[in-house]
């Protein structure tokens, strides 16, 4: 027996319950794939995005990374930026981050010569950047959770400011800002905050 035999049967299960609860779903995520909304967020094992808004398959159209990064120089999210909003046309784009992200505590350690290093160096920007507003907070937890905050809304700006937001109808794209929080399951809704950070972001990495 293979050792993802249960794999394969959790999913035979779940297909036939799914079947059984909304006959012909499956059918219908052939046909077509018109989902509202992008969800950019970390590949953290913990963070499902479907699952933790409580949305089937084909509603969300899905980009995850390390820490939920979106970067002038990453085609992966670019092209999926420029799908969800020419082809999908979807109506909302959710960058969400989470509490507890692995990528950020890293960002705040010395680099231990890895791979994830070149990635993180994005984060350990934004640290740098907003080097006070870290400092200002009252221990070393309080303050990796601010950083967790910080790189959501620097994402989110960088979402705005992307060549496939420029594209003709992407004004219409409502860009949102949100965090996780692993020990109660709650979302929190940053997106008030971004454009007070905006104020203190340098100029966009999508210009030249």
């Amino acid at each position: 027996m293979s050792e993802l035999d249960h794999l394969l049967h959790n999913n035979k299960k779940w297909a036939a319950n799914m079947e059984v609860s909304h006959p012909g779903f499956f059918q219908e995520l052939v046909s077509q794939q018109r989902p509202k909304y992008l969800w950019i967020g970390c590949s953290d094992s913990r963070v499902p995005a479907n699952e933790i808004i409580g949305l089937p398959p084909g509603e969300v159209f899905v980009h995850r990374n390390v820490a939920n990064l979106v970067v002038h120089s990453d085609l992966n999210c670019l092209a999926v930026l420029d799908f969800a909003v020419r082809v999908l046309q979807v109506e909302h784009i959710i960058v969400c981050g989470h509490y507890g992200c692995g990528g950020i505590d890293a960002a705040l350690e010395p680099s231990q010569g890895c791979m994830v290093d070149h990635w993180i160096r994005h984060v350990r920007d934004i640290a740098k950047f907003y080097r006070d507003d870290m400092e200002s907070q009252p221990n070393e937890a309080a303050k990796k959770n601010r950083l967790c905050e910080l790189n959501v809304a620097v994402q989110v700006t960088h979402v705005r400011e992307s060549p496939a937001l420029h594209a003709a109808g992407a004004h219409a794209v409502k860009v949102h800002g949100w965090i996780y929080g692993l020990n109660d399951g709650r979302i929190r809704d940053l997106t008030p905050m971004v454009d007070s950070v905006r104020a203190l972001e340098p100029s966009s990495r999508f210009k030249s």
